[in-house]
């Protein structure tokens, strides 16, 4: 199994979804391992564990938020693609009187042409 050491920015959209199933809370000092770089950094991250991957999470204020503000975002984005869905739907459905209304106007019986 690898170990990787990652950024939460750069984690694949399902490995995040599992991070924030894992800490829907936020993390506790429990769930921290310190590491430390060969150049000498400490590194504190949370772990994420897949079938073939144990993804060190790097901490951090914006992983703190992330986690607090990801269900919000999900939400946002879910509605955003539910609005453009439905204005594809409409504009279809548009289009599609639009040309049946065409269709259906014939110039030698439509009562409003004047010869």
């Amino acid at each position: 199994m690898k170990r990787v050491l990652i950024d939460y920015k750069k984690l694949p959209r399902d490995v995040a979804a599992l991070l924030i199933d894992l800490y829907p809370h936020g993390y506790g000092d429990e769930d921290l391992i310190v590491l430390k770089k060969p150049n000498g950094e400490i590194v504190e991250a949370v772990e994420v564990k897949t079938d073939d991957t144990i993804y060190l999470v790097k901490i951090s204020q914006s992983l703190a938020n992330f986690i607090s503000n990801f269900e919000e975002t999900i939400e946002r984005e879910l509605e955003n693609s539910a609005v453009e869905e439905t204005i594809a739907e409409v504009e279809t459905s548009s289009n599609q009187d639009f040309e049946n209304e065409s269709l259906d106007t014939d110039p030698e019986t439509d009562s409003d042409n004047i010869t």
